[in-house]
């Protein structure tokens, strides 16, 4: 097993400016992405569904950051008027919006034979829907300003591959891929970037309590450097996709993964 390389510091990357970010309670994606996003120099406007997770978390970054540079609101992506409220935070705590980070999605496991409508539903309500939602919104704020800005949404490799069980996931991230692609040629017209990040395995608790030892021991067994990834790893990439660094690149989805397989 390849160890963990260090974690990379801040270098100011994203330095004054204002960025929401969904899903981003608690250690996952989201949480590493809005700490990384924080250390960069940037703002954060972050949402989640799980009010008592986001409260601690915004918390905890409003210490170490300043709570000038962190806002928090519950939203639900599968709901437009919760996505509203989190967008008009942002305008109206910091004056402005340049990034936006669609990280919401909802897993679960499951055979075709066995799957519900319900089961089918609920994913691509939150995974697909909830990244269209937001990413109409993030649009509509951007073209009416006129000043350019950027959009990352959270795909998986999975939407390249296939697992058994998980044929709703990889449909809605397949799918979050494509919207990335279409979208990425609307907006080009009034200078917005839209790409995307395809992580592997990247571990966090919750991903723990709702996957198998065995299936993550196979998954991991599957990666060229014989470990998962850190949140921080793909929070990593994301920086670079909403940075300045990757000011020509747009309708990108970008494999975030040692996958070998």
């Amino acid at each position: 097993m390849t160890p963990q390389p260090p974690y990379v510091p801040g270098h100011s990357l994203l330095a004054g400016r204002t960025a929401v970010i969904t899903a981003a309670a608690g250690s996952g994606i989201g949480g590493a992405t809005a700490r990384k996003f924080l250390e960069e120099g940037a703002r954060v406007v972050i949402g989640d569904a799980h009010e008592r997770r986001l409260k601690e978390s915004a918390a905890a970054l409003a210490e170490e950051f300043g709570a000038a540079s962190v806002a928090a609101l519950p939203c639900d992506v599968t709901d437009q008027q919760q996505v509203d409220a989190l967008f008009a935070l942002a305008a109206e705590r910091h004056e402005g919006l340049d990034i936006v980070v669609n990280n919401a999605g909802l897993g679960g496991t499951a055979d075709l034979v066995d799957m519900t409508d319900e089961q089918w539903s609920k994913v691509l309500d939150v995974t697909l829907n909830g990244t269209f939602r937001c990413t109409r919104t993030a649009l509509r704020y951007f073209k009416d300003r006129g000043t350019g800005g950027v959009v990352v949404n959270n795909a998986s490799v999975i939407g390249w591959r296939a697992q058994r069980g998980q044929a709703h996931y990889a449909a809605a991230k397949a799918g979050v891929m494509a919207l990335t692609r279409c979208a990425a040629l609307e907006a080009a017209d009034f200078g917005v970037r839209v790409n995307a990040v395809a992580p592997s395995l990247a571990m966090h608790p919750h991903l723990v309590k709702v996957t198998t030892g065995e299936l993550l021991a196979e998954l991991t067994a599957r990666e060229a450097f014989g470990r998962y990834a850190e949140p921080w790893e793909i929070a990593n990439v994301i920086v670079f996709l909403a940075g300045d660094y990757s000011s020509y690149m747009t309708g990108e989805t970008v494999s975030v993964s040692s996958q070998r397989a």
